[in-house]
């Protein structure tokens, strides 16, 4: 699905997260990142992965690890996610769709059997240096916390 690689440089996100904050990648350096792109607030799989990061969110940071959100909705739908599902971490509005088309994760979607454009569900684990060092393509929804840790303790 994205056109990118392990060892690619990370794109560079120019965004704002749910309060209008200024999102940049650089911001992050020294630092983990856990880049996850999901396709719609307050939705079944995209609220049960936000809540396994969240309950997860203590062991995630021991292990280095910050985590950024991302999907197309706007802010004030963010503000409402955060705010219902208690999230600890910022998500990243990108309506202009400009960070979902640099990380190649927007296309052609099928659901019943309908042909449709949207976001795909892939996580990025980008280095401390900004490269990428982990992709997810098949995210398990409900389970993506240890997912993620058994990649790097396996």
């Amino acid at each position: 699905m994205t056109h990118l690689q392990v060892g690619d440089q990370a794109p560079a996100i120019d965004a704002v997260d749910q309060d209008g904050k200024p999102v940049n990648l650089s911001d992050y350096k020294g630092k983990k990142v856990i880049l996850y792109f999901y396709p719609k607030d307050d939705t079944p799989g995209c609220t049960a992965e936000a809540c396994n990061l969240r309950d997860n969110y203590e062991a995630l940071q021991e292990q280095g690890f910050a985590i950024l959100g991302v999907s197309i909705d706007s802010e004030k739908s963010h503000q409402k996610f955060i705010g219902k599902y208690d999230l600890p971490f910022p998500l990243v509005s990108d309506a202009d769709k400009k960070v979902v088309n640099a990380y190649g994760v927007w296309g052609k979607k099928k659901f019943m059997g309908r042909e449709y454009e949207g976001t795909h569900r892939v996580t990025f684990v980008i280095d401390e240096e900004g490269k990428v060092e982990k992709i997810f393509e098949k995210v398990k929804t409900k389970d993506h916390t240890n997912q993620i840790l058994e990649a790097y303790t396996s």
